[in-house]
């Protein structure tokens, strides 16, 4: 019994510790993102402008330097619009957004800021005359000479810039249009750029590069695959069906951009919580996504748009951006046509799908977790009743794995004899073993197996805990236990972490977890073995070793495994209750033993 306990708690240690490896190559730093594997052609939305007579490619965009506008004198503004779930605020210098607050999310009591600038002004959806190799050589950059703004109420939920430009090598003018328009209840907004000549017949060879960088919030101290990451992801759609990739095997860097497949569908840059996407891209144009860390910022996370030129009059291109939660509830909305676009099938759900091979015991887990939150509004009532139900589910295993342990100190005994006869022969000792076995009908993985067994529900309740976006913010006891999404504190030292472990935080659920883990053995140990060395060592240093593991987990999971160690201990003394009342059934049921008439005995003739 104590080879299979310490075999059982070894692998799971093993299993645990690889779980992290895995899940840090999942989730690689901005710098090591691998690329993606093939790409299915789909069919996507045709371009809102012209057709190009002959195919342009990105080497054919001039570097358009040199232009001037026609009207400098144009006084600063800043318009700010709000929906019921948007805060958007932009400037006329350049036409861009610079804040984009989610209103029904906070972060640290403020909405969450979606923008991220760093050391420089913003350049979310700034717009640059000339291709994206222009832009990272530095020989253009985004446009930040003021706009004019087009006549609008301060209660429209749009805006437009715009600007008149002269090419003095060729003469010829153009104009420059940028349309912004905000939905109420959407966190989609609708971008339209547009280009048209105004004393010429045709556009020539201008071009654009649309440009959001340098990072999509909210802010974060690292990227550590935990706690926040970025995650690149790619859709095509073939017929019916669709496919999402995520952008693997390659740097991505500034100088050398993961160029998208042109067929694909949308193009997203997703965080722990909330994502960017770019939905149905004018066909005629190259999307890259690009890191880099001049910002100022831990890393960033670019998303670059080139338009091919056009040998036409004008070229008007539409596009749609998601910037908001990563929400599954919230995106599915584009699957059904539950939006103000009219949008259906867009595949955008897939970017929170939950993803893996356990991904689906963690979408069972997840709708159970959502059923009793309908039931009881509050995800940490929900967390233990889904822990509730996973021991029912599990108390049959359970209670096979406590009648193995019985049945095993009921035969350590002979055990014992047979690894004394045959301690000089292991080879021997191993086929005695096997014949005894067999003979008794025992299994002695048995009663290892319900722990190997809950080890995946585990790992799927760890992510589940970490990503689920309703999780975020969800309060369970006021004061302590605010967001279980993450490690809960009562007493916060983040400018003086303690030396050694580096906790910035005093946390109390890691030691309550210390305490249930050491009851939990107590009441589930072997009794005729509770005295060794190696189940001391079990007993005791195994729940001190998870102690450091899960200090820094979110306080969710540490919340199922408090409550699942003390349903475990009822189980096992409802088990052992009935294990005592079968044996007393069993033992009264026996036959009494024939016992010898010991009558008078007959005297012997002489």
């Amino acid at each position: 019994m104590e080879k299979r306990m310490i075999l059982a708690i070894v692998l799971s240690m093993l299993v645990l510790i690889g779980s992290f490896m895995i899940q840090a190559i999942r989730n690689p730093s901005p710098e090591q993102i691998p690329s993606t594997g093939n790409q299915q052609e789909s069919v996507v939305p045709q371009p809102s402008g012209p057709v190009p007579a002959v195919d342009i490619t990105m080497s054919d965009i001039p570097n358009l330097t040199g232009l001037q506008v026609i009207d400098e004198d144009i006084e600063f503004r800043e318009i700010e619009i709000i929906t019921d779930v948007l805060r958007v605020v932009l400037n006329n210098e350049g036409g861009n957004i610079i804040s984009y607050q989610l209103l029904e999310h906070l972060d640290d009591g403020a909405p969450v800021e979606m923008i991220l600038s760093g050391n420089f002004p913003a350049q979310a959806f700034a717009v640059a005359l000339g291709s994206r190799s222009d832009v990272i050589s530095g020989s253009i950059s985004p446009e930040s000479r003021f706009f004019h703004v087009g006549e609008r109420n301060d209660n429209d939920n749009f805006v437009e810039f715009y600007q008149i430009y002269t090419n003095p090598v060729t003469d010829t003018q153009f104009s420059l249009r940028k349309r912004f328009e905000f939905r109420p209840g959407e966190y989609m907004f609708r971008l339209e750029i547009s280009l048209e000549a105004v004393n010429s017949n045709s556009l020539g060879d201008t071009a654009y590069t649309l440009i959001f960088g340098p990072q999509i919030g909210p802010m974060f101290e690292q990227l550590d695959g935990r706690y926040e990451f970025r995650r690149y992801y790619t859709y095509s759609r073939s017929g019916n069906r669709g496919s999402m990739d995520e952008v693997r095997g390659r740097d991505l860097n500034e100088r050398e951009p993961y160029i998208i497949n042109p067929l694909s569908s949308w193009a997203a840059i997703a965080g722990k919580y909330f994502t960017l996407a770019i939905y149905s891209p004018p066909l005629y144009s190259e999307v890259a996504f690009a890191t880099h860390r001049d910002s100022g910022l831990p890393a960033d996370s670019r998303l670059y748009v080139t338009r091919n030129a056009e040998n036409s009059f004008r070229m008007a291109d539409v596009y749609h951006f998601y910037l908001g939660p990563k929400s599954q509830d919230i995106l599915f909305d584009y699957e059904r046509g539950n939006n103000s676009f009219g949008f259906r099938d867009t595949g955008l759900a897939d970017i929170a799908d939950t993803r893996g091979f356990l991904a689906p015991l963690e979408r069972l887990l997840k709708w159970f977790l959502v059923l009793f939150y309908g039931v009881i509004p509050n995800y940490g009532v929900a967390i233990i009743l889904l822990t509730i139900l996973v021991k029912i589910v599990m108390f049959p295993l359970t209670r096979k794995s406590s009648e193995s342990t019985l049945r095993m100190q009921a035969l350590a005994p002979k055990i014992k004899e047979l690894q004394e006869k045959h301690k000089d022969n292991k080879m021997k000792l191993n086929q005695e073993m096997a014949e005894f076995y067999k003979k008794e009908g025992y299994n002695p993985l048995s009663g290892c197996l319900p722990m190997l067994l809950q080890m995946p529900i585990f790992f799927a309740m760890f992510s589940l805990f970490n990503n689920h976006f309703d999780l975020r913010g969800a309060m369970f006891i006021p004061g302590w236990i605010t967001d279980l999404s993450q490690p809960e504190s009562i007493l916060d030292f983040p400018n003086n972490p303690l030396p050694f472990l580096g906790w910035t935080a005093l946390r109390v659920l890691p030691f309550i977890y210390v305490g249930s883990q050491l009851l939990y053995g107590k009441v589930t140990q072997n009794p005729t073995q509770g005295g060794t060395g190696q189940m001391k060592m079990m007993l005791y240093a195994m729940p001190i070793i998870f102690f450091f593991v899960l200090y820094n987990m979110p306080s969710g999971l540490l919340v199922y495994w408090i409550m699942s160690n003390v349903l475990t201990m009822v189980q096992q003394l409802i088990i052992n209750k009935y294990i005592l009342a079968k044996k007393a059934t069993e033992a009264a049921q026996e036959p009494p033993p024939v016992i010898a008439p010991s009558g008078p005995k007959k005297r012997k003739k002489k």
